[in-house]
């Protein structure tokens, strides 16, 4: 307060000071005002360190967290990354970021009664868009499943509109990961969900589909127990192994010729890099499109 009085006094004085310091004084004390009166604004009202870049949020399971892959490959770049290196390519759209919140084991119930939404979710700020992919745990976990994931998704919906009212909600189909088929039911419920809700649907199922036609087993990771390789491997397998209970792990097919015919080695349909690659580069087009669309 002193040197604001100070610098009032000095700037009024009737003194001759030359006026390249009177100009100075007086600019040092509107820009103490402005600092001032910024710090004051509500958080709400400012979003300067977001404007001007596209915030992306990914909501959804291990199929959107993509955990295995970052443990291999720690330098990326991660399915997130790669959404939003493919938008930068394209030099007439505005940057993005592309916030990804997905967690191994999720469903809609417990993102919400968990609280991991409120705490991780509800207060980031300046969201444009929101992909939900859920549906492969609801099936598993949620009782009445048929009744209750609808519902659930709604009661999501609900909540990211009233946290971020400016966003796109997209509804997103899971990729194929189940040989009984349990994935086409879940699509057939995301789909209805997202036609009665009025929003645009991201068909991510038939790409993926469409890629495993090159080789069933080129877009998934191998996680398999180690107690159930043939002893005499588990030495030399060691470099392979993570985790409690040991698992031998690999992102691609290296292993195959060793362990290939062992009942169960391509059960784990997880997506390894490939997978998220084709994932990241459908998601991509897909807000290419509806980015551009929307500008016009």
């Amino acid at each position: 307060m002193l040197q604001e009085e100070a610098v009032r006094r000095l700037a009024n004085s009737e003194v001759p000071w030359p006026g390249v310091y009177v100009m100075r004084i007086r600019r040092f004390r509107s820009f103490v005002l402005l600092t001032t009166l910024l710090l004051f604004v509500s958080p709400a009202t400012t979003r300067a360190e977001h404007d001007g870049k596209l915030q992306i949020l990914l909501l959804g399971d291990s199929t959107t967290e993509a955990s295995i892959p970052k443990r291999h490959i720690p330098q990326g770049p991660h399915f997130e990354d790669m959404i939003r290196l493919l938008l930068a390519a394209e030099k007439d759209l505005p940057p993005a970021n592309v916030i990804n919140l997905g967690l191994s084991g999720e469903y809609i119930e417990r993102l919400m009664s968990s609280g991991r939404y409120d705490r991780s979710v509800a207060k980031l700020p300046g969201i444009d868009y929101v992909f939900i992919r859920y549906g492969l745990n609801d099936k598993n976990k949620r009782e009445d499943f048929a009744t209750n994931f609808p519902k659930d998704f709604r009661e999501l919906l609900a909540r990211l509109r009233k946290d971020f009212p400016d966003a796109v909600l997209i509804p997103t189909t899971v990729i194929p990961y189940s040989v009984s088929g349990s994935q086409e039911s879940i699509n057939a419920l995301v789909r209805k969900v997202a036609e009665d809700e009025k929003l645009p649907l991201f068909d991510l199922y038939p790409r993926y589909l469409s890629e495993l036609e090159k080789g069933p087993n080129m877009l998934n990771y191998r996680r398999f127990p180690l107690d159930k390789i043939p002893e005499k491997h588990r030495d030399w397998v060691k470099p392979f192994t993570f985790g409690n209970p040991p698992m031998v792990e690999v992102l691609d097919n290296r292993l195959d010729a060793h362990f290939g015919d062992l009942p169960g080695w391509y059960g784990d349909r997880h997506p390894n890099s490939a997978g998220y690659h084709v994932i990241a580069d459908e998601t991509a087009k897909f807000l290419m499109k509806m980015i551009r669309e929307r500008r016009n």
